[in-house]
């Protein structure tokens, strides 16, 4: 299929690579989208968005890029700090009076909390439950001394972070991102999306046994206990379903296209959803070193991975959106296909030479190339 969108006469090369993305993709399709200098500079689309290749990809298709969302979650709650409703360094309990583990706020924002990993088996239908949810986080002791390390809660984050939310402001994350986030800023990402939202979700693909074998492999038995309880998440059958996509499950199931989350990075580094001084605190380092879920070096800000002069998060699959400060840049790619970082590097670096700036370094593995 032809490559549809735009790019500015100087980034010609991007459409081209996006091009051969395109033609790469075994699946379902992609969009990237980059702003540069606080212009659009690129907006491509392209493939198909059904597994039946019965709809194109649009300009207006969703999908689904993983961890790519907790950043979202996270901004709700900035916001809420910024108004001195919620204080990064005051105990969980005081809005959330039955968490049982002894975390600040700050904790849960830059996943020290250590509540990764369910003990008690818990059905895919509880993700569909955010009060079921939240209760069975809510009595979870965690995998550490909250503070002492960090680790990913890759399926987790978004309910601890949006019952902060919910508990503070009393809407829950799906609506205060949208009345407050991406609504005021007109940006096409969402938590829970309505029956005309899902007419125009692409299909994720790929997500077979053994892609999902191949992930694990290597992984700490942290990792494995962390994404699979409940069961469901890398399941092709549930992650397409329609009440998959209706639920709130903020730490992966946002949906949107990838100049909303171009956007909102371009937003973020532009004073548009939080002050200079939130956004500060929040891309800086709140703690370093191996990521005792991932296995990984990594650096956690609140709510971002950090990496050098980049912020932002990468999402299973092979999906990622961010801010390079030092390049002037933001980026968003979203995928139908699961696969690795290897296609959005590849887009970043072509980016990168028509800015004039040297490629990324290469196997520096980070934070912002999650894979949850």
């Amino acid at each position: 299929m032809e490559v549809s969108g735009q790019v500015d006469t100087r980034f010609g090369p991007v459409r081209e690579c996006f091009a051969e993305v395109i033609r790469g993709q075994a699946g379902t399709g992609a969009a990237f989208a980059a702003f540069c200098d606080g212009r659009l500079a690129a907006d491509l689309w392209g493939g198909w968005a059904d597994q039946e290749r019965t709809r194109p990809w649009e300009e207006g298709s969703l999908v689904q890029p993983y961890s790519v969302s907790k950043p979202f979650a996270a901004v709700c709650a900035l916001r809420l700090v910024e108004a001195g409703r919620l204080n990064l360094d005051a105990p969980v309990q005081r809005y959330w009076p039955e968490f049982r583990a002894q975390a600040t706020v700050r904790h849960i924002l830059s996943h020290q909390a250590g509540v990764v990993a369910l003990d008690e088996p818990a059905p895919t239908e509880t993700f569909y439950d955010w009060d079921r949810m939240c209760a069975l986080l809510a009595g979870q002791p965690p995998a550490w001394e909250p503070g002492t390390a960090h680790g990913e809660s890759a399926l987790f984050y978004g309910h601890l972070v949006g019952e902060l939310v919910r508990r503070v402001d009393g809407r829950g994350p799906g609506r205060f991102l949208r009345d407050e986030v991406c609504g005021p800023a007109g940006l096409d990402f969402a938590f829970g999306l309505s029956p005309s939202e899902q007419a125009r979700t692409a299909d994720l693909t790929g997500l077979d046994a053994a892609w999902r074998a191949a992930g694990v492999a290597g992984r700490p038995v942290l990792y494995q206990r962390a994404i699979a309880n409940p069961p469901g998440a890398q399941d092709g059958e549930v992650v397409n379903s329609a009440a998959w996509r209706a639920a709130e499950i903020p730490a992966v199931n946002g949906h949107g296209t990838a100049r909303a989350v171009a956007g909102f990075y371009q937003a973020l580094a532009t004073g548009g959803l939080l002050s200079r001084g939130m956004l500060a605190e929040a891309v800086t380092p709140q703690c370093a070193g191996p990521d005792l879920v991932f296995g990984e070096k990594n650096a956690w800000g609140l709510g971002f991975g950090i990496d050098d002069d980049s912020y932002g998060m990468g999402g299973l699959g092979g999906n990622y959106g961010g801010v390079c400060t030092g390049g002037g840049y933001s980026v968003g790619f979203v995928t139908g296909s699961v696969g690795s970082f290897d296609r959005v590097d590849a887009l970043e670096n072509v980016l990168r030479d028509c800015l004039g700036l040297p490629p990324l370094p290469e196997d520096t593995p980070s934070a912002t190339d999650s894979t949850a």
